[in-house]
């Protein structure tokens, strides 16, 4: 389905309540299927969530989890301390190009058996589930998050638990805190000292209690960045959120104050404002908040502003090379773009073309940072559907505030 954005204005005071996040949710469903005492709610209704909800109900031997990352890397660590058990894990055409080497090395390390059905280093993979008894382990600190958290949440069934080294600089900090956290609030011990993550083995039962999930804050982004392109005094209130957030992506209020948008937390709900601004050139690190560079790189040139953002190693094993991807759609709309592996440099461009048909290369991230253009010009998304992987109401939710959006 590929859908019009009228250029549009919004609602000058609106709100939006979103699903919970996907990375908590994802997490917490983990947890759940290795200790079911406890329930959720505000789970995320995201494509990603309910694949890993059906693939931890599953009881068939080949387990498809399509374009879902996090299920791919969470799952290969479930599966291989689910003893008697023998599955095949397997994705879509991008899943099977997106490395699982490391994980699975680090897996077999501690005596896991996964072999590869089809091309060494990449899904599917062929998991025999066993009990594993060796504890210690060591991963390069620049890898992606999941491989690490994967291991994190399985550790506390492990028979000695794990002691993990991460060698090197450590990216995506937040969102091994945030695995950490979650483990913690269900009653799994664990430390974090220096490069060193140990957690206990866990043989009791946990107390029973509820876990609510936080909305999702990468969903969160699109609504900064539609603030960032309004008026001047223009509100959107989102809801679910704390100030303390576990999620990396929460740094949004801190970044987008260079944009003009003020954030303001009362109860669960959070209100984004758009202030008077001089605008500067934007210079950022996104090594602990990769996720959100695409909305603040198009957030950047819809303003007309320069910016050069760095630490995007892990954007090139996404959904799609999510660099080569900006660069291309940005590009087309008149912008011009720089890339190297790990970061990207946009020029100040006053001019944006109409109608320009923006290609979503099977990411959702890309359908949704390119929307809010829609302020500006009159644009185009392919393949809006996409938006199902972590926001299934994105649309009607942008039309609710005042989105003139067409199929």
């Amino acid at each position: 389905m590929h859908i019009t954005l009228q250029k549009s204005k919004i609602a000058k005071q609106s709100s939006i309540k979103i699903t919970g996040s996907k990375s908590e949710s994802n997490r917490l469903l983990l947890l759940q299927a290795l200790y079911p005492d406890f329930k959720l709610e505000n789970v995320s209704n995201s494509d990603d969530s309910n694949l890993m909800t059906n693939a931890l109900s599953s009881q068939s031997n080949l387990v498809d989890i399509h374009h879902a990352g996090t299920a791919m890397r969470f799952l290969t660590a479930y599966f291989s301390i689910q003893e008697g058990r023998q599955v095949v894990l397997t994705g879509s055409k991008r899943m099977k190009e997106r490395p699982i080497k490391i994980l699975a090395e680090a897996l077999q390390d501690l005596g896991a058996e996964i072999s590869y059905v089809e091309n060494e280093g990449f899904p599917p993979i062929k998991i025999k589930g066993k009990s594993l008894t060796k504890n210690k382990v060591s991963l390069k600190a620049n890898v992606s998050s999941q491989y690490i958290s994967a291991l994190l949440l399985v550790a506390s069934k492990l028979e000695n638990g794990l002691e993990l080294t991460l060698e090197g600089e450590i990216t995506s900090i937040p969102y091994i805190n945030m695995t950490l956290s979650l483990l913690d609030e269900i009653g799994v011990e664990s430390s974090f000292i220096k490069n060193v993550i140990t957690v206990k083995p866990n043989t009791k039962s946990l107390k029973p209690k509820t876990l609510t999930v936080e909305s999702d804050w990468s969903s969160a982004s699109y609504y900064f960045s539609i603030v960032a392109l309004s008026e001047v005094g223009t509100e959107v209130t989102i809801s679910s959120y704390k100030e303390s957030s576990l999620q990396g992506d929460s740094v949004l209020v801190n970044i987008y104050k260079h944009f003009g948008v003020t954030s303001n937390f009362k109860g669960n709900s959070l209100t984004l404002k758009k202030e008077a601004i001089d605008l500067e050139p934007l210079i950022l690190n996104l090594k602990n908040a990769p996720d959100i560079a695409q909305t603040i790189a198009v957030t950047c040139f819809a303003l007309g502003m320069s910016c050069n953002l760095t630490g995007l190693h892990t954007l090139k094993i996404k959904e799609t090379d999510r660099l080569v991807a900006l660069k291309k759609e940005i590009e087309k709309l008149g912008g011009k773009v720089e890339i190297t592996n790990e970061s990207l440099k946009l020029e100040p461009s006053k001019n944006i073309k109409e109608f320009v048909s923006i290609e979503t290369y099977n990411d959702h991230r890309m359908a949704m940072a390119f929307a809010p253009l829609a302020l500006k010009t009159s644009i185009l998304i392919e393949d809006a559907e996409v938006v199902s992987k972590s926001y299934p109401t994105f649309w009607d939710d942008l039309k609710s505030i005042g989105f003139k959006i067409t199929k």
